[in-house]
């Protein structure tokens, strides 16, 4: 699978870290640049120090053999422009994206071949926008109880069709002015959970489509066909905005890989109560779907540290068929899978190191990768664990530890190899 390079964390990243990566055998590195460390403002003069760091991380990366995979845009905007004009909800970001974009391929696209430009539009679209639990924290659900701005009935269409345009203008950026001389790829990586239906009945098979209407076809859906799903055309009606023409064929086909985050698997149901309108009054009410990972009273599979992550190994080949079916079999990365433990004050790290439940993790979606590749014809070609190191989870903060290598917070950042790191290391060795 082109080995199994390693995800990207939210920790500034050592040198050493660097040899960690070499000696397990990994052949590829995903790290995002900050927008705000090239442009502090966003927009107007460069930072130089912060092109020199990422020279430097590449140059480092390459020199031990190691691909760097670089995101363009990891949730982290320059607060100047949400101050200047409210960020994605403005189609002013489009162009001033795409300027952060252009720069990154001048300063960086001589020795980075593999550029994803959003992660999880998706999740920053509901998480910012909608539900208001990540910056920038705007929603109007439960009669506007949690946020003091927003409207989740309409911001996070406009956020995501505002993303998907800079999108396409960075990919048409790229390919007009680099791609012939820099010769390498753009990508997108979204946030994926597989559907099941809770029954057989058409309501929840129905159900469970638009769920993946309303969460991956919402944002793949334009950059394949160049609109998005039927289900939501016909449910969000005027408050979903339209393409013109010209912005479709710009959109239609402008990825060269799509890169898939996927950790879990959901029951999907027909909603059939309006109490969830009234209350939220959002996507997750226009979707008509709920979605749990558990029915009459059982998990849908083992449950990790966080609450939403269960483990569903066939999910993932699942998903793999289905994106293959759908979307004309592209070339799919694997740019997050992963497992996390607790952060509990009383376990050791000589008991926290033994992490048997992330190797059977890791093992058991490879497995059903595998399977996908090979007997059923899908085109995957990498696959990233999430992640290297335990590192800062968003909302869950340093509770949460997906890392191969655990980090001693208490004791200058300290890395502790877990035992799946001579896990991968075996797996890469035989690969």
């Amino acid at each position: 699978m082109g080995g199994a390079p390693l995800c990207g964390t939210h920790f500034h990243i050592h040198l050493e870290d660097i040899q960690l990566m070499k000696d397990m055998g990994m052949d590829a590195y995903r790290f995002s640049i900050s927008w705000s460390r090239i442009y502090p403002n966003g927009t107007g003069k460069l930072n130089q120090a912060g092109v020199d760091h990422y020279n430097n991380l590449i140059n480092a990366l390459l020199a031990k053999g190691i691909e760097p995979y670089v995101t363009l845009y990891h949730w982290d905007l320059p607060q100047a422009l949400a101050d200047r004009y409210n960020g994605w909800l403005s189609p002013q970001i489009i162009k001033d994206f795409a300027v952060f974009a252009e720069t990154c391929f001048q300063k960086f696209g001589d020795r980075v071949k593999h550029w994803i430009t959003f992660n999880e539009p998706h999740t920053f679209a509901i998480q910012g926008y909608d539900v208001g639990l990540q910056a920038p924290g705007r929603c109007s659900i439960l009669f506007r109880l949690f946020c003091r701005a927003g409207n989740s009935a309409t911001e996070p269409y406009i956020v995501a069709h505002n993303t998907l345009l800079s999108h396409a203008a960075v990919v048409d950026i790229y390919r007009n002015k680099y791609k012939r001389k820099q010769h390498g790829a753009v990508g997108i990586a979204f946030d994926v959970m597989w559907y099941e239906p809770a029954s057989n009945s058409t309501d929840d098979i129905e159900a469970a489509q638009r769920a993946q209407d309303f969460q991956f076809g919402w944002f793949i859906d334009p950059l394949i066909f160049g609109d998005y799903p039927s289900s939501m055309r016909s449910r969000v009606r005027s408050r979903l905005p339209t393409f013109s023409k010209s912005e479709v064929a710009l959109l239609k086909g402008s990825l060269d890989f799509v890169g898939i985050n996927h950790y879990t698997t959901y029951y999907a149901r027909k909603n059939s109560t309006n109490i969830i309108n009234v209350l939220l009054n959002d996507s997750v009410a226009d979707s008509g779907t709920i979605t749990l990972p558990f029915k009459d009273g059982k998990a849908i599979g083992d449950r990790a540290n966080s609450i939403w992550l269960y483990i569903v190994p066939d999910g993932i080949r699942s998903l793999m068929n289905y994106i293959k079916q759908k979307y004309g079999n592209p070339l799919v990365i694997i740019t997050e899978n992963g497992m996390d433990d607790g952060n509990s004050p009383f376990t050791s790290i000589k008991d926290a190191l033994k992490d048997e439940k992330r190797i059977k993790y890791h093992n058991d979606y490879l497995t059903n990768l595998l399977a996908a590749i090979k007997e059923d014809g899908c085109n995957i070609k990498g696959y990233f664990a999430w992640s290297l190191l335990d590192n800062w989870e968003w909302a869950a903060g340093y509770t949460s530890r997906f890392g191969l290598y655990f980090v001693d917070y208490k004791d200058k950042l300290k890395r502790y190899p877990k035992n799946s790191v001579q896990w991968f290391k075996k797996f890469l060795a035989s690969a």
